[in-house]
């Protein structure tokens, strides 16, 4: 077993590459080399492919999208219809029990909603 760093692109493909030819061994070894590979791939495309957090307006747009919700939908966890349009509109924040209702009632991580935003 002869593991490297992954510090280029050059040897991210490299890591790609052997993560393939071992997909198809089945004994300890190729095991072993296919988890300590995996990790270190997993370590170099987090610091260099890190995709950034969702717009907290944006989590809500996809999930009511996914959902086939319309804006009074959301009346139930952020307020009233006036109230909802504001903050899809981007002109009032999230408050924390809206926070609180979105993550509980709709799934929406809470580290997405906390997500500071400038408001209109």
């Amino acid at each position: 077993m002869d593991i490297q760093p992954i510090h280029t692109e050059k040897d991210y493909e490299f890591a790609l590459a052997k993560i393939e030819q071992l997909m198809d061994i089945d004994t300890t070894d190729a095991i072993d080399e296919l988890d300590i590979l995996a990790t270190l791939v997993e370590v170099y495309e987090a610091k260099h492919f890190a995709i950034p957090a969702a717009h907290p307006l944006a989590a809500i747009r996809f999930v009511m999208e996914q959902n086939g919700l319309i804006a009074k939908d959301l009346t139930q966890f952020i307020g009233s219809s006036g109230r909802v349009s504001e903050v899809l509109s981007g002109q009032r924040p999230l408050s924390i029990s809206m926070i609180r209702n979105l993550n509980k009632g709709l799934k929406i991580p809470a580290d997405i909603l906390i997500k500071e935003y400038k408001v209109a």
